[in-house]
């Protein structure tokens, strides 16, 4: 396991933290009752809480496999999240063994689980990354001692740059630090909350997220579809992550009905 020198190891219990409200929708039980207050307040807010989160994560799978069927190997994984199974290095590895794979995550939740990352294939590598999103330098230097940044990388940010400002945090330059260090032929793997569908529910979880002081930030279409400027979309291109390449189970939450967030998967030139 790999990490910043200064990583902190103490959890803060008296402010919800997103990764574990978001394991909370998710069935999950690494959460503190200060997640699970605004987890349920944000559902009562906006219904389709519970189902995008879920949503998110069949999506990150099926992008995972899609990267993985078209021949990459290494995946650097930000915002990891509190593990889930299936977690990501056991999609890519399912489907091709020798993959290596980096998450990087700044929650020390997160860090409390590392070593259940860490257990990949016998051919591949899972590694961790204790550090922010915000500090690109240090995380693809930490990557780098473990991926070969020469070759194509699949780069995953799913549910996570909602969570970061245009301006404060300077998301789309942040974003461009990343692409800008991949090999061409790497895949980005993005889904962001928006504002388009159910407004009026999102508004509400935005502003219960900030209450609980975390920055949250919906976006457009159009919004969204920046983040992929210079980059090949894939088929079907920026659209509802229910319809991003729909697997039964996502037809079946279709029916339930659409939820607020957009996904895509672009491939660097």
């Amino acid at each position: 396991m790999t990490g910043s020198d200064a990583a902190p190891t103490r959890i803060d219990t008296s402010r919800p933290h997103p990764a574990r409200v978001y394991d909370w929708w998710l069935g999950g039980k690494d959460n503190y009752p200060v997640d699970e207050e605004l987890a349920r307040g944000i559902l009562a807010a906006d219904g389709t809480a519970v189902r995008g989160a879920r949503a998110n994560r069949r999506f990150m799978h099926r992008a995972v496999r899609t990267a993985a069927e078209a021949g990459i190997r290494q995946f650097l994984d930000i915002g990891t999240g509190i593990p889930t199974e299936p977690n990501l290095h056991q999609v890519a590895q399912g489907a091709a063994p020798e993959s290596r794979v980096v998450y990087a995550d700044n929650d020390p939740v997160v860090l409390r689980h590392a070593e259940a990352l860490l257990h990949g294939s016998e051919r591949g590598r899972t590694d961790y990354v204790h550090a922010d999103v915000r500090d690109p330098g240090t995380i693809l230097r930490l990557a780098g001692e473990s991926l070969d940044l020469g070759r194509p990388v699949a780069l995953s940010l799913v549910a996570l740059t909602h969570y970061l400002a245009d301006d404060a945090d300077d998301v789309y330059g942040l974003l461009d630090r990343y692409v800008s260090a991949l090999a061409p032929g790497s895949l980005v793997i993005l889904s962001q909350v928006t504002q388009d569908i159910s407004p009026e529910g999102v508004a509400r979880a935005a502003e219960l997220f900030r209450r609980g002081g975390t920055p949250f930030h919906p976006r457009t279409h159009a919004e969204f579809s920046r983040f992929f400027t210079g980059l090949d979309l894939l088929d079907p291109g920026v659209v509802p992550v229910l319809a991003w390449r729909p697997g039964p189970k996502d037809a079946e939450a279709l029916a339930e009905g659409a939820v607020p967030v957009y996904a895509g998967v672009a491939r660097k030139p």
